[in-house]
């Protein structure tokens, strides 16, 4: 039943589709995550660095205006935040902190994806509240892995 589709399509007409914030310089790989998570039925706003993402969050003091995607411009209808750790200017785990310091986002689930899989890279990351460490490129699989954890993670 789950394999098909089946259950998340029965409930799609119940629930609304979560809302993914996708947050890489690297344009290839946006792309990429991009159509794997539009693909398991996620909406998706991109974001190509921290800071655009901060913005898109509302969680910068100077451009808290430029945010209008969103319904209450605090970005409370993001679900998920998926970032690249290695951005330029701003990193994934400065990210990450920036995110859990916020006490408006600070229980959005955050998942890190590097290239660089290193462990003390993964421990700081999770030790400061990432729910996830994806190495890259991102799967299928790694996707479907995130929309059972979603579920569980309550949002």
């Amino acid at each position: 039943m789950e394999a098909d589709g089946s259950l998340t399509k029965g409930l799609s007409n119940h629930i609304e589709k979560p809302h993914v914030l996708a947050v890489d310089d690297n344009l290839t790989d946006l792309k990429l995550v991009e159509k794997l998570l539009k693909n398991s039925s996620c909406r998706v706003t991109t974001a190509e660095n921290g800071l655009m993402a901060l913005e898109y969050l509302g969680l910068t003091s100077d451009k808290q205006s430029s945010v209008d995607d969103n319904v209450d411009g605090l970005g409370s209808k993001v679900n998920l935040i998926i970032t690249d750790y290695c951005m330029p200017g701003m990193t994934g785990y400065e990210l990450l902190k920036k995110i859990k310091e916020s006490s408006v986002m600070k229980n959005v689930p955050v998942v890190i994806m590097s290239s660089e899989n290193t462990p003390t890279r993964i421990n700081k990351c999770l030790e400061e509240g990432a729910h996830m460490f994806i190495p890259k490129p991102l799967k299928y699989s790694d996707v479907k892995k995130l929309r059972c954890q979603l579920m569980q993670w309550g949002s």
